[in-house]
Parts: structure tokens; sequence; C-alpha cells
């Protein structure tokens, strides 16, 4: 065995993650997830975890983006002083 395939193969062996570590990393997402945490069911398939910590993640994206765009539209009806406070607030 060449010494590349040789360290590629100790690296690979030395980085893999069990199948335990993936279960336990999905059990942490699943408690993290409001829609699958609060459902009574104790099995849900790592898949559907993933596919709802995606369709989360884009959720929490889309909220971002109406709050900040609130935000800015508040910012703009105040008057300069009040807005100066607001930024403060939120550095």
């Amino acid at each position: 065995m060449s010494s590349r395939r040789s360290s590629r193969s100790r690296q690979s062996s030395t980085s893999r993650i069990t199948d335990d570590q993936i279960i336990d990393l999905v059990s942490k997402l699943q408690a993290l997830l409001p829609e699958i945490r609060d459902r009574r069911t104790d099995r849900v398939s790592a898949s559907k975890v993933l596919q709802d910590t995606c369709n989360y993640i884009r959720s929490l994206h889309r909220e971002v983006d109406d709050l900040s765009e609130r935000l800015s539209e508040l910012l703009a009806t105040t008057d300069s002083a009040q807005a100066a406070i607001i930024r403060s607030l939120l550095m």
C-alpha cells in the first residue's frame, strides 16, 4: 500500500463518525425542533429529522428577514433620536 493511501486510510478511520454518534446527534436535533419535539411519538426517521431541520432553518431565515424589514420600516418612521436609541439597543 502506498504511503498516500495509508495516510488517507488512517485519516478516514480516525475521523469516522459512529452510528451511535449519528443517532445521538439526530436525537439532539429532534429535541431542538418544535414540530417534532411536541409530538408524542418517540420514533422519527433520521431523514425526517434532517428534512424538518432544513425546513425549520428556512422558516427562521424568513422570520429574520421579515423582522428586519419591519425594523427598517419602524426606524424609517421614527425621528432620528428615537432611531439612534433603538440602534444602540440593538448593538
